[in-house]
């Protein structure tokens, strides 16, 4: 499936990170940007740009922070085709903090906001611009925003500079149809922008959505080694550079990634389809809960949860 403008992006470490507070070491983030540039993947977001006033180093590894120092000690001046992105969150990072583009090795920082904080997404995303950084907004759990916040938030976003907003299947809880939907309502209201796409698996959609949303013109599309992300975890890398079959990508230096550093991981953390995360996703709701149910001695005690899932949807 060839679509010359289409662009991959890794989020590994970032996404991943979710399940282990980003404590990766050196050599496991050197081997995925090794990975990266040899595949051919066109951005690896390293983890989140965040303020020690809003998370403390002692609970949080460096890839929370993303320091200009542990970036270069991992890939230097970056001379390659592989641009490096953060996320920031809105309210937790300080933007005078961020140094202009010409001064850091980061080249995209991508903005994840609730669609209450769109106007808020919007200035963090022009600031980043005026610095001279690639800027994307990612509107988080759009499967629970009503239809006039929506719209009235693409609106804004249309008036914007910003040229890349994604559709964010933050629960795992879309399918097909509704990826069809959205993106036919994104691309309506956003002529001339990019849209891209980050999908979870709690429902086993996410490789699916994500082809889904490619033949529904999505340009920039998030996928992880091994799916690796929070609870149910992403698109996977692998299945996507797979099934592209665009010869400007290679799969084998992401398997080699895989066998040397994300498969072993498995050992220490759990991610991955499992059916506490497929629960939350059906219901459409946050896998907070079904995480620390993953956590618990009840974690295969699947229909205790289902009932737990429905007592507190009866009372909300």
């Amino acid at each position: 499936m060839y679509i010359e403008n289409l662009k991959v992006v890794d989020c590994t470490i970032r996404d991943g990170g979710l399940m282990n507070n980003w404590n990766f070491d050196d050599d496991f983030v050197k081997t995925v940007y090794k990975s990266c540039v040899e595949a051919g993947v066109d951005y690896m977001e390293i983890g989140y740009k965040s303020s020690e006033k809003a998370y403390s180093r002692k609970e949080n590894g460096p890839w929370k922070f993303c320091d200009e120092a542990d970036i270069r000690r991992i890939v230097g001046d970056n001379k390659t085709k592989t641009k490096i992105s953060v996320m920031i969150d809105i309210g937790r990072i300080e933007l005078d903090a961020i140094k202009p583009k010409k001064e850091s090795a980061i080249d995209m920082i991508r903005v994840a906001c609730y669609v209450h904080q769109i106007d808020k997404a919007i200035q963090h995303a022009e600031h980043c611009l005026d610095k001279g950084y690639e800027v994307c907004i990612n509107l988080m759990s759009v499967s629970k925003v009503i239809e006039p916040d929506l719209d009235e938030a693409l609106r804004d976003i249309a008036k914007s500079r910003v040229q890349t907003f994604y559709l964010v299947d933050s629960f795992g809880s879309l399918y097909s149809d509704h990826i069809e939907s959205l993106m036919a309502k994104y691309t309506t209201a956003l002529p001339g922008k990019q849209i891209g796409i980050h999908a979870h698996n709690n429902m086993q959609m996410a490789f699916s959505n994500t082809i889904t949303s490619i033949k529904c013109g999505a340009t920039m599309v998030d996928a992880t080694f091994l799916g690796l992300g929070r609870g149910a975890g992403n698109c996977p890398m692998e299945c996507l550079i797979a099934f592209l079959k665009n010869p400007k990508y290679r799969l084998l230096p992401i398997l080699e990634g895989i066998q040397k550093k994300v498969h072993p991981l498995e050992k220490e953390i759990q991610w991955g389809y499992h059916i506490p995360y497929m629960i939350s996703g059906s219901m459409n709701e946050h896998p907070k809960d079904s995480l620390e149910w993953m956590d618990s001695d009840n974690r295969n005690d699947f229909m205790s949860f289902l009932r737990k899932m429905h007592d507190k949807e009866v009372l909300e």
